[in-house]
């Protein structure tokens, strides 16, 4: 897999595949999220590629304080290949680069086998509690 930045005529298909990986949610705007996301480190938005095929994606983003992940995505017809953890080792590289000493990440509480996926990769549990607040509906 080739990992390279977002261009903007992978929007279809980074979308097609959050939804393949159910990481859109009625109250996300995945168009606003990606329009959002080119407008603020955009060089931290990565996609993995295997030939055409986008296979892969990633949004970072690091505040000087700490980096953050998300919509870490893989095809589920190309999972078990370790294209996750590539492009977490990438962004990892970018953030510490950087001079960022931590990524923080949110995964659903239900979620087992996403929880298991970082834990493999030396993720752990916080002692937080994430908190929201929406500023701008979508």
């Amino acid at each position: 897999m080739e990992i390279r930045q977002f261009q903007p005529g992978d929007e279809p298909a980074v979308i097609a595949l959050w939804q393949r990986c159910e990481l859109t949610r009625p109250w996300n705007d995945p168009h606003k999220d990606v329009a959002r996301k080119l407008e603020v480190q955009r060089e931290l938005f990565l996609v993995g590629v295997e030939g055409s095929t986008l296979v892969a994606a990633v949004m970072a983003g690091y505040d000087g304080h700490r980096g953050s992940v998300n919509y870490l995505a893989v095809d589920p017809a190309h999972r078990r290949r370790g294209h996750g953890a590539a492009l977490m080792r990438r962004v990892e590289a970018v953030l510490a680069e950087r001079g960022c000493p931590k990524i923080n990440l949110m995964v659903r509480s239900t979620n087992a086998e996403v929880l298991a996926f970082y834990r493999k990769l030396g993720y752990a549990p916080d002692e937080v509690v994430p908190l929201g607040k929406r500023l701008i509906p979508d």
